[in-house]
């Protein structure tokens, strides 16, 4: 595994790490093909929001300078940016002279089964719901537990995504993927402003859809909603696009529509 810190090759994290006692920072997973990254600028977006809404004062041009370093390194992979705080001593309260910290993380592209994009994934039905929170929702920060909770529910091969709903029983998003609903030629989302993971990849296929005219609607969606779509399918920046065949004994087909969508990402991700 290539790792830097602060942009060093370097193996070993202060034990003070504000990342490391609270997961006070946030995090990005790059997909890094022939030395350059794929959708780096909405990476970066959703990084800076991240920074501004948890007051980390980060030298966004040395990061950047950094991260075209370290991709040309590890060359093919997925290069992880992880930004703490930094150190600091002990107690929640935000060290006034704080010096966030850069880690970077590559490692091999994950292999996934070609089916799964090919035939469609079954989903696992999540009992682990997502707790609300506004100040953090759409953010890649560093507290997963949820996601590893969820994630520790199944352990059938079967499934290859879960199914994540909030505290009131919307339908929100897979435990690493993000969700999207077919119904009557009509692209849903799940809106995002109370928790949920505003993926870098699900903004690129709402951006898509627009470009080549589908209607797109970005709200709640409730699970009787998921239960009657006409097509469901997942997203992820390394992976694309996944249709949902199965959850739950109910069945959908892998449509048209999912089918032209994930044309458009795959001729971006081979780009």
């Amino acid at each position: 595994m290539l790792s830097w810190i602060d942009g060093r090759p370097a193996t070993q994290l202060p034990l003070g790490d504000r990342g490391l006692a609270y997961g006070d920072g946030l995090f990005e997973t790059i997909a890094v093909r022939g030395g350059r990254a794929t959708l780096l600028p909405r990476h970066l977006a959703r990084l800076r929001e991240g920074l501004r809404r948890l007051s980390i004062d980060l030298d966004l041009a040395l990061l950047e300078a950094e991260l075209q370093a370290f991709f040309i390194e590890l060359g093919e992979g997925v290069a992880k940016l992880l930004v703490t705080r930094g150190d600091g001593l002990r107690g929640y309260a935000p060290p006034q002279a704080a010096s966030p910290r850069r880690i970077l993380l590559g490692n091999p592209l994950p292999s996934y089964a070609a089916e799964n994009a090919e035939q469609g994934v079954r989903l696992f039905p999540c009992a682990t719901r997502l707790a609300e929170q506004p100040l953090l929702a759409g953010l890649k920060h560093l507290n997963r537990l949820e996601q590893v909770l969820a994630r520790g529910e199944w352990q059938d091969a079967a499934f290859a995504e879960g199914l994540m709903r909030d505290v009131s029983g919307r339908a929100v998003e897979g435990v690493f993927s993000n969700l999207f609903l077919v119904k009557n030629g009509v692209l849903l989302t799940a809106e995002l402003s109370r928790c949920g993971v505003a993926g870098v990849m699900r903004a690129e296929v709402l951006a898509q859809a627009e470009r080549v005219g589908l209607v797109c609607e970005v709200r709640d969606l409730t699970i009787d909603e998921l239960y009657t779509a006409d097509e469901i399918f997942l997203c992820n920046s390394l992976y694309g696009i996944w249709p949902v065949r199965e959850l739950q004994g109910h069945h959908w087909p892998v449509g048209a529509l999912t089918r032209k969508l994930q044309a458009l990402i795959r001729s971006l991700l081979d780009s």
